[in-house]
Parts: structure tokens; sequence; C-alpha cells
């Protein structure tokens, strides 16, 4: 398993402004948004692609595109989707599926309560999204779902991560061809699975419920 964090400038200027209590809701979704966008061109760098012959203005010429089976951009709900647009900016020509997913608050284990996936995934490149790396049940749970179904590799896609839920998926997916990108790694999760200082709870913070 690989792992990339960001070092960017501007990802950690938009974090920052994420992080803020006093952030709204609808500035929370746009930065979300842009902030998707920056981390999915470290999360594409090794997209498949095919070489395609193009005629331009002056000149034929030889290009690439996208290889086929096109990837799957898989938001994990209901954060997830907060993520989508963000990602299909830049990857506008790949598949959509979602999975849904919610954490016991005593327990921290995931329980999968719906999905909408291609039956046979053999072959493709997957790109998992969800906004929190805490525990990493959730995540670990969803991509041994997809790898279940014949996924060829899987990249995570997070705004944050806690050093305990990267620990878990390091161990369990030692050996498969994983990756996880991260806006930042913070310190640690507190009693409660939250990451600190991170953001507060992510699906809360982009749908303006429970007060933000």
């Amino acid at each position: 398993m690989r792992v990339h964090v960001a070092d960017h400038p501007l990802v950690t200027h938009k974090l920052t402004v994420l992080r803020d209590v006093r952030t709204s809701s609808s500035t929370f979704r746009s930065l979300v948004s842009e902030l998707v966008t920056l981390l999915a061109y470290e999360a594409t760098r090794d997209v498949r692609i095919e070489p395609v012959d193009i005629t331009t203005p002056v000149a034929p010429t030889r290009g690439v595109q996208i290889a086929s089976p096109r990837p799957l951009v898989v938001p994990i709900l209901r954060a997830g989707l907060g993520m989508l647009d963000g990602m299909t900016s830049l990857l506008p020509t790949a598949e959509v599926g979602f999975l849904g997913m919610v954490r016991n608050e005593e327990t921290l284990q995931p329980t999968t309560y719906a999905n909408r996936l291609p039956d046979d995934l053999s072959g493709r490149q997957v790109y998992v999204l969800d906004p929190m790396l805490a525990t990493g049940g959730s995540m670990l749970a969803a991509i041994r779902y997809l790898f279940d179904r014949g996924a060829r590799d899987v990249t995570a896609v997070c705004l944050l991560g806690a050093p305990e839920g990267v620990a878990l998926l390091e161990e369990a997916l030692d050996g498969r061809e994983v990756t996880v990108v991260l806006g930042a790694l913070d310190e640690r999760l507190n009693e409660k699975g939250y990451i600190v200082p991170g953001l507060g709870d992510a699906g809360d913070r982009l749908y303006g419920t429970a007060g933000s």
C-alpha cells in the first residue's frame, strides 16, 4: 500500500478554511470540491491510458486517452457525495458508483446499507471518496468490497487522515494494489473516534446539519 500526503500551499490553505468552525456550509462545499480536484491530480497519476491517433488543425499526431474499461469513482455516502463533483471535473469520462456505509458510534464498526455498483469490476481502477480516514474501518470495508468484485487496483481519496486509520489499512492491505491520497495526516483520534484537530463531522458541515 502506498500513502501520499499532499504537500502544496493551496491544499494547506483550503484545508485551513475547512477546519475553521466559522466556515459556512456553502463555503465548505465549494472548498471541498476545489480541494478534491487538487488531490485528484495526485490520485490519477497512474490512471491507465492508451494511444489514440488524432488530427490537429496542422497535422496528424498521436496522443493518449483514458483506457477501457473506464475508471470507476465511488463516493461513500453520505459525506463522500460532497467530493464527487471535484473528482469528476478532472475525470469526466469515469463511471460513478455508490456505497452507503454508516459507522456505529459505540463500536465504531461500519455497516454497508446500500450499494450501486457493477457486479463485475474485473480489471477496473477504482477511486473511493470519503472525506475522513479516521479509524479506517469504513474505508477498509469499502476496499475489500471492491476487490471482492474484481477491481484491479483501488485509490482512496480523503481530505484528512489519522495515523490509526492509515496503520489499519497498511496492516490489512499489505501486498494489495492500494494507494491512499490525503490532504493532510493529522495528529490522532480522540476517544469518540474523531480526527484531531480535524474539521468536525464532514457530513454535517457539508449539508448544514447539527448547527454547522
